[in-house]
């Protein structure tokens, strides 16, 4: 390994601690610098799902894939490290069409689960979809059950990564980062509050507050906050054998007897307030899909930001112009599933200036090119 001196993370969401993770693996000296406590943001109140064959833009389609292969790499390794039970599972999920004019929609998500490896799906009319969970509304048109998507808890998935990295080596320190140093282009530290850490490399990870690297240095980083909610109610019955996708809500098998409903995506700027105006919109649609969870329980409704880009792809790469600057943000909706390859593509490019890994399309230099 080429030696690259002391490197910095900015962030300690799903995609920092993974590149610190990998850095560690492979060598490197890291510290990750945290805020408010690791997970503490988006990373730690998604849904965990990791679906890379939907909602995907095709740029990324090939990152997403090699993302998930990379999750089921790291689960044993994780637990092994950490003596954690990381819990990550693979699981089937029914895609309902709730009228019958969704049906060709769902026909080809039925050919992208057949088509992949690993993955399956299965066309079930709603008599024998209602075998499988009588709960759900007959008045829905069919599914597609599939089964090789995965699921992890991701603030546990985000903690334990970030432990695996300290055992590896890393340092984790607390802090409010306010500006990056440098001599000549060239980072030589990054600025706290109280203290100045030097190092030879930063790598930028701080979600949707990332766009304060704008001013420190002088690149567009033009990354917005999604806002999103889940409501997560107790179920009071036997648990939802599988998870449920339709056009208006998804219901998430989670615990023993919770399901939350996903999810809410708007932008609402820095707003991290719950409302009863997304309840509302997850809570109405569940109830006419499975009419039983009119009688669950309010466990929690919680509320995140995602690191939105203009063209939905993370940005992820050296900052054009910069000696040992980098980024890796912006995973926007599926930052769990994408940050395994996030972070390894990253201490990739930070250790040998290549990767392997798809990640051509999420370069930042192609946000300096259209403001240039």
């Amino acid at each position: 390994m080429p030696e690259v001196g002391h490197v910095v993370v900015i962030g300690g969401g799903a995609a920092g601690c993974a590149t610190a993770y990998y850095l560690n693996a492979a060598g490197a000296r890291v510290t990750i610098v945290e805020r408010e406590g690791v997970g503490s943001q988006a990373s730690g109140w998604s849904a965990g799902g990791l679906n890379p064959l939907q909602g995907m833009p095709e740029p990324i389609a090939a990152l997403a894939l090699e993302s998930h292969r990379l999750h089921l790499d790291l689960w044993p390794e994780l637990d092994r490290l950490t003596g954690r039970a990381l819990g990550g599972r693979i699981i089937s999920m029914a895609h309902l069409a709730l009228d019958e004019a969704m049906i060709p929609a769902l026909q080809d998500v039925q050919r992208a689960f057949e088509a992949a490896e690993g993955f399956s799906a299965e066309w079930l009319g709603p008599a024998a979809f209602r075998t499988l969970e009588p709960r759900i509304t007959a008045d829905i048109a069919g599914a597609v059950m599939t089964r090789g998507n995965g699921v992890v808890d991701s603030y546990l998935f985000t903690a334990t990564l970030s432990e695996a990295a300290q055992r590896l080596g890393a340092t984790l320190a607390e802090g409010t980062v306010t500006g990056i140093q440098h001599a000549d282009r060239r980072v030589s530290g990054v600025v706290l509050e109280d203290r100045v850490i030097a190092c030879d490399a930063v790598v930028v990870a701080m979600g949707p507050w990332s766009q304060a690297v704008e001013a420190w240095l002088d690149v567009p980083l033009p990354i917005v906050p999604l806002k999103g909610e889940i409501v997560r109610l107790a179920l009071g019955g036997p648990p939802l054998p599988f998870d449920i996708v339709t056009s208006d809500v998804s219901l998430f098998s989670r615990g023993d007897d919770q399901v939350w409903l996903a999810s809410t995506h708007e932008l609402r700027g820095f707003d991290r307030e719950p409302s009863q105006e997304a309840y509302r919109t997850l809570y109405e649609p569940a109830v006419r899909l499975m009419p039983s969870l009119a009688d669950a329980t309010l466990v929690r409704q919680t509320a995140c930001l995602r690191p939105l880009s203009p063209d939905d792809l993370p940005i992820l790469g050296a900052v054009p112009g910069w000696e040992g600057a980098y980024v890796a943000t912006a995973g926007g909706m599926k930052g769990i599933l994408l940050a395994p390859g996030m972070g390894k593509a990253l201490a990739d490019l930070l250790l040998t200036g290549q990767t392997s890994l798809s990640v051509e399309a999420c370069g930042p230099a192609r946000f300096a090119a259209i403001t240039g």
